[in-house]
């Protein structure tokens, strides 16, 4: 944000929450795809929706403070104020709201016809309908807590995305006057009721409640009733006056804070279905105006989606199974493998269980010293957690940098920090005012003739789970300037020292940008002989984004692969007409981060956890890391041809600021994702050789 009256060209930016809900789009576009498996498009319906709910509680909750606090602030890319920005978000989000529901009644219909049938509770028929009344009778029922607001009953606090169902009641001595009744739908009963004999056949338990909703408020004549939710906004600050000066301990200090954001304000109403004189009276109790609340005919969640595997599993996508490299011997120990070359794990397509048995045989080991590690996401069974308690509790020094404030996994950062002290780990949190994004694990080993090293440095998070479905990169080598760049990092964090010097290592909030925009710089002195190649999940650092301009109006040949926001328009004359955006949205989340610098033998290769984003850059603790190794390199430049050459899942940013399909021109269809589904990567010289004249012969079919 900058103050109003500070210059900025606007010719070449957008803004930032415009291109979010513009990728958000695209999300809603792999619902529509045809040649996706049919439930795949019902999960991105899914992912739409919470995408967009938890859009609402950060960006929106964070730009209504905004509007209030400093109303003049202006946006760097757009030059808007607060107010206008959420006027232009309340826009574009009805609009996508519509969208979404003529997706799902396209879906369900479909859905259908494959035997799988959300019915309406008053189609149920005899023992069907008997089956369910009893249900909800036995098991629902007795857990409901209605109430109705009254002079002696105040508005209830409605939990953030809560199901509700609402009622406007008449009152009961005849009068006029109309009131409201809220039951809350009971957060411990499933979703979704199968009905018995009716494989894929279900009843929704919010349709239950809405057709007992008369016996529920059985003394009151009911004259509107609809399901709602309330989202609210999350975005709780970490800075020093939130906290209680007598609470001196971080982690407790994080857990009062969690419990203020369940109270914070609403941001928006959702309603399913058409009730407007419960709605006016709602906006009214909630203190929202007409444009923070949305009707939809859509369910207000859609996660039960998981729930339907069994019932049709042709329905999805095939079962992926992240392979083992056919490089690493599994037989040997890793830590003897890294020794002899860098090791490169590429989820999902590799599983990361190399780096999680090297944390086994490290745990293990008498000779290991330590181990050192970084932790943003876990996975909720996590494999990490449970090796390095291993590790303390042989005797292994443990620092484990544990980030307590990852947004939305805050508490399962607070419980994991205190099974790992339990243990016996030093477990530290980070620096003030600076989250820890920075993804790196140190293990240090006694040997003859002196120690020995293994440092693991990735693009994602130690999480199992999203290691399946997110695509990263996990590099483990036993390079010893990386080591020691790794052992000053960890002494670095121990006592708050950001502005540490590295000998190979970029590292935020520091570094990294400064370095980042030497190397632009360097390749604009090479004018057309110049060229950048970036992939990352969003863009918006106002700096970058107009040394990316120069570059482009020096004639170097800018491509950016960006899966999320991008604020930089590419395409204008003048300004930005050597700059091409390519977007990404498929099966797996493009989710890594890797900046080129160069051609050739001279290329210059980093994998890094951040992304060129403001927080990312100059609010995070991150790291970049070299790619070294020519093998390596040469993959990793045919792994972005590749991801080049895509033509079916990929989109262009056009100057217009909106993202469109890529005419493949006559060339076959070609997806990115479905050739490393269908080619798992052997890192192998050979093999490495074979990717790079392929992704060669890609890039001059995509040429002609």
């Amino acid at each position: 944000m900058s103050q109003a009256g500070q210059p900025y060209d606007l010719s070449y930016t957008q803004n930032r929450e415009l291109s979010w809900l513009k990728f958000n789009k695209r999300v809603l576009e792999e619902a529509e795809d045809q040649t996706v498996p049919l439930i795949e498009r019902f999960r991105f319906l899914s992912i739409f929706t919470k995408n967009l709910d938890e859009f609402f509680m950060v960006r929106v909750g964070s730009l209504f403070d905004l509007s209030i606090l400093a109303p003049g602030t202006r946006d760097n890319k757009s030059g808007q104020t607060p107010a206008q920005q959420l006027e232009m978000i309340y826009d574009a989000v009805r609009l996508l709201i519509q969208q979404r529901d003529a997706v799902y009644t396209q879906l369900t219909g479909e859905l259908e016809k494959n035997g799988l049938r959300d019915i309406a509770y008053e189609k149920l028929k005899g023992k069907e309908k008997e089956y369910v009344q009893a249900y909800y009778k036995e098991q629902v029922q007795p857990l409901l807590s209605p109430q109705i607001i009254d002079r002696n009953h105040p508005f209830p606090h409605l939990k953030n995305k809560g199901l509700y169902i609402a009622a406007l009641l008449q009152d009961k001595q005849g009068k006029k006057k109309s009131f409201l009744g809220i039951v809350g739908v009971p957060e411990t009963v499933a979703r979704i009721l199968f009905l018995p004999g009716k494989t894929g056949e279900f009843v929704r338990i919010e349709n239950i409640l809405l057709a007992h909703v008369k016996k529920i408020f059985k003394i009151y004549p009911i004259q509107e009733r609809a399901v709602i939710a309330v989202t609210r906004n999350a975005d709780i600050s970490y800075d020093d006056d939130q906290f209680d000066e007598a609470e001196t301990d971080f982690r407790s200090q994080m857990v009062k804070l969690l419990k203020k954001r369940e109270r914070l304000a609403p941001v928006r109403l959702e309603m399913q279905g058409e009730s407007p004189q419960l709605l006016r009276l709602l906006r009214q109790m909630l203190r929202l105006n007409e444009n923070q609340s949305y009707i939809c005919s859509c369910p207000l969640t859609l996660e039960y989606v998981d729930l339907l595997k069994d019932c049709a599993p042709s329905l999805y996508d095939p079962p992926h199974s992240p392979v083992y490299p056919d490089y690493l011997n599994r037989q040997r120990p890793v830590w003897e493998q890294a020794q002899q070359r860098d090791i490169l794990l590429f989820y999902p397509y590799h599983s990361m269980r190399p780096f999680l048995d090297l944390l086994k045989e490290a745990a293990a080991d008498t000779k290991v010293l330590s181990i050192k590690i970084t932790i943003y996401r876990l996975a909720r069974n996590s494999s990490i957690v449970k090796h390095l308690c291993a590790a303390a509790e042989n005797g292994k020094d443990v620092t484990v940098l544990v980030e307590l404030r990852a947004r939305f996994d805050e508490k399962n950062n607070i419980e994991w920090a205190r099974e790992l002290e339990e243990a016996g780990c030093q477990v530290i949190y980070g620096i003030e005012g600076y989250k820890c994004h920075a993804k790196i694990c140190l293990i240090t080993r006694k040997e003859k003739n002196g120690l020995s090293y293994i440092t693991q440095i990735g693009t994602g998070n130690y999480n199992e789970k999203t290691a399946g479905i997110y695509t990263d990169f996990s590099l483990i080598t036993a390079d010893r300037s990386l080591a020691q760049d790794a052992v000053d990092f960890f002494q670095n964090m121990l006592i708050g020292n950001l502005h540490g010097h590295y000998q190979k290592l970029l590292v935020a909030p520091f570094a990294l940008k400064r370095s980042l925009l030497q190397m632009i710089e360097d390749e604009i002195t090479r004018g057309p002989k110049g060229h950048i190649l970036i992939k990352a999940n969003s863009i918006t650092e106002r700096q970058i984004i107009d040394k990316l301009a120069e570059a482009s109006q020096a004639g170097v040949k800018v491509e950016l692969i960006i899966r999320g926001i991008c604020c930089l328009v590419p395409g204008i004359p003048g300004k930005t007409d050597n700059i091409t955006v390519t977007s990404i949205v498929g099966r797996f989340l493009e989710h890594s981060r890797i900046y080129c610098f160069g051609d050739g033998d001279q290329r210059k290769i980093y994998l890094s956890s951040a992304d060129l984003m403001t927080r990312n850059q100059t609010r995070r603790v991150e790291i970049a890391c070299p790619v070294e190794s020519p093998e390596l390199k040469e993959w990793f430049s045919g792994y972005l041809d590749i991801l080049l050459a895509d033509n079916t899942k990929a989109r262009r940013l056009a100057p217009s600021g909106d993202f469109c399909h890529i005419d493949p021109a006559g060339a076959p269809p070609f997806s990115s994702q479905e050739y490393w589904l269908k080619h798992p990567p052997h890192l192998t010289p050979t093999v490495l050789s074979k990717h790079a004249a392929f992704s060669r012969w890609l890039s001059r079919l995509w040429k002609d």
